[in-house]
Order: C-alpha cells, then sequence, then structure tokens
C-alpha cells in the first residue's frame, strides 16, 4: 500500500481523500500552513511517500516542494489545464456555459497550476449540481492516481499561451441580478454559487439563498419564480430565509407573503 501525505480542504478534498483512502496508507492530512512543518517532518521520516494535494489553497514554498522531487506533488485540479487555472474552475466552467467538466492531474510547481500534466479527462452527461460534478471530478482523478502511482508516466509540459485564468469567489457575487441576466445565466450563477457565496434574491423583503431551482419551461407555472431579463423565468423549488431553516416555495409563500 502505497503511503501518501494528503494537502487539501473543501468539497474537491473530501472526495478525493474518501477515494485514495481505501487503496493508500494517508500518513498526514495537511489542512493549514502550520501543517507544513509536519509534511516536511514526515517526509524526511518516510522518503517513499507520496504527496497528493486537493484544494489547498496554501502557497507551498520550494523547501517543501524540492522534498518530493522528482515526482512532485501530484495535484488534482479540475478543469482541462491549462484551462481555468486558479481558485475556482469548477464555478468557473458552469458560469462560462460549460456542460461538460474535466479533471487534470499536475505536477505542483511554484507558478499557480502551470506544472506539468500527468492525466487529464473530460467527462459527459454529469448531474448539473455543483456538489455532483466536485465529487465526479475528485472520484475520477483520485482513482486514476490509485492506479498510477506507483509507476506514473512521463508528464507533459503545459501551453502556457493558451492559459486562462480563474479567481477567488467573494461574498457579494451571491447576489443574484435577473433583470440583467438571462434565465440561463441565473440559474447557472443558482448552481455555480451553492455552498460559497450561496445565491442569494430578495422575496417580500426578505433575503433568501436559493438551494433549488430551475429554468421554467413552456407553459409550466411555479409557485414561487423569479422573471429575467429574456423574458423567462426562474422556478424556485427550495429556499431559505434569512436565519431561518430551508423550505419549499409554497411553505415560504404561506409564512411571508403579505
Amino acid at each position: 500500500m502505497e503511503k501518501v501525505i494528503f494537502f487539501g480542504n473543501g468539497l474537491l478534498a473530501e472526495y478525493a481523500l474518501e477515494v485514495l483512502k481505501q487503496k493508500c496508507d494517508i500518513i498526514f492530512h495537511a489542512r493549514t500552513r502550520e501543517d507544513l512543518a509536519e509534511v516536511c517532518r514526515l517526509k524526511r521520516e518516510f522518503p517513499e511517500a507520496h504527496g497528493v494535494l486537493a484544494s489547498f489553497g496554501v502557497l507551498i514554498k520550494s523547501e517543501v516542494l524540492d522534498l518530493f522531487e522528482p515526482e512532485g506533488i501530484l495535484n488534482i485540479h479540475p478543469s482541462l489545464l491549462p484551462l481555468y487555472r486558479g481558485a475556482s474552475p469548477i464555478e468557473s466552467a458552469i458560469l462560462a456555459g460549460d456542460n461538460d467538466f474535466s479533471v487534470s492531474i499536475m505536477k505542483l510547481v511554484k507558478e499557480m497550476d502551470a506544472g506539468p500534466i500527468y492525466y487529464q479527462t473530460t467527462l459527459s452527461d454529469l448531474p448539473f449540481c455543483k456538489n455532483e460534478i466536485y465529487k465526479a471530478l475528485a472520484e475520477t482523478g483520485a482513482k486514476w492516481i490509485i492506479k498510477n502511482l506507483a509507476d506514473l508516466p512521463k508528464p507533459i509540459l503545459q501551453n502556457a499561451a493558451e492559459a486562462t485564468f480563474c479567481g477567488k469567489l467573494t461574498k457579494n457575487m451571491g447576489v443574484l441580478t435577473p433583470e440583467t441576466d438571462s434565465s440561463e445565466q441565473t440559474f447557472r450563477k443558482i448552481v455555480a454559487f451553492q455552498v460559497f457565496p450561496k445565491p442569494k434574491y430578495t422575496f417580500f423583503g426578505v433575503s433568501c439563498i436559493i438551494h433549488e431551482a430551475h429554468i421554467l419551461k413552456p407553459n409550466e407555472t411555479a409557485v414561487l419564480s423569479i422573471p429575467c431579463a429574456d423574458g423567462h423565468s426562474i422556478a424556485v423549488d427550495l429556499l431559505q430565509p434569512e436565519g431561518r431553516k430551508a423550505m419549499d416555495a409554497k411553505a415560504f409563500l404561506n409564512g411571508y407573503k403579505k
């Protein structure tokens, strides 16, 4: 069983780690910058240990990277690199209108998401749900690592000229703007902003988080809907008024419509 030092936080890390644990000996899970000292200690104690990273969110300096040479720390990045380098590749792909989603296994280097590629693949026909996309990409990447960790192929350099970048999501992004966005754009924001920054819209003066919604079909009616700039609407299925529990649209109207 291959020894692994794992770096990661959030959904991608959780799903990847769940798969890796089935076939690898996870000797340490680094979650913070402070954990890097223990990473160095363990790597010196167990030089055969591999490094695997998924959404760590902390800059790893050369003195740590050098310990894992020549294969490096393997980074599970959820995009078809060099596209969507940065902190929000899945969300950015959703917002950009993508329907297929990719994962790359790359060697971590000092420059953000610029390392050579060990493996890439694209998944089609995934449920259009942020959690399910994260899960599918994390599991696909982790399964490839398990299968190939003992005998990695030679990585291939990225074409930096083709790189695109995406930044961190911020809290203020969550406020929906259907008065200027189409129904498709609004729906994609609702999907992309689940968990964080949480998609929000105000009904009857009450700020609400939208948990589940769909684009209204022709001749379909909705208990609660959001009109959009293209003349179509979003049906709200599950929402959460500020400071309250989540509820369906009918329960919300019964409690808040005046």
